[in-house]
């Protein structure tokens, strides 16, 4: 072969790689300019509305565990209860990722913060944290079920540890105006009477 014809079939063969590999060359070199991360294979964009309809089924399982007034009080007071001891002696509210706190029903005194975390092993892509509906409701089964293994097990802490303690006040009163000496405000025992 001729040196003309070699030099020819090399700037065909130059050509012909343009075409082929020249517009994929020149957008990995404009990525590499913008920095632009690359997306490993399977990368999925999350979906926004996920969380919430996580909370919408947590809520659901939470009304048909607790019914339909307990329900309605989380919802409109951000928070469980429970009343213990013979007459009622002492209450729990339950936060959602927050500490559980224990108060004197008679006298509204807070008594302690009980931390414990129910983490969600099973969303672990979606990370750790259970739906608020969920968290309260393992809190609230939790003390139904061994109120004394829970405050055995939790860490427990003076009240204003991770709570404000007027906030809390205020909750135990808006709790006394919503149960209102209804039979709600007797239902909900950690021994067993009552459903809420």
């Amino acid at each position: 072969m001729s040196a003309g014809a070699a030099a020819a079939l090399a700037i065909i063969c130059l050509a012909l790689a343009a075409v082929a590999y020249g517009p994929d060359l020149v957008r990995r070199l404009r990525r590499r300019e913008r920095r632009e991360p690359r997306r490993p294979v399977g990368w999925a964009v999350p979906d926004p509305g996920e969380e919430l309809r996580a909370e919408r089924r947590a809520e659901r399982l939470l009304g048909q565990v607790v019914g339909a007034d307990a329900l309605e009080a989380y919802r409109a007071l951000g928070f469980l209860h429970l009343f213990g001891g013979e007459g009622h002696a002492y209450g729990y509210l339950i936060y959602p990722h927050k500490p559980i706190v224990s108060f004197d029903a008679t006298t509204g005194e807070l008594l302690n913060e009980h931390c414990v975390s129910f983490p969600d092993r099973e969303e672990a892509a979606a990370g750790e944290r259970l739906p608020a509906a969920d968290d309260v409701l393992a809190k609230w089964l939790a003390l139904r079920a061994d109120e004394h293994a829970l405050v055995n097990e939790a860490n427990m802490h003076l009240p204003g540890r991770q709570l404000d303690p007027d906030h809390v006040r205020r909750d135990i009163a808006r709790l006394s105006e919503w149960t209102g000496g209804t039979p709600t405000a007797a239902e909900g025992n950690v021994d067993g009477v009552g459903g809420v």
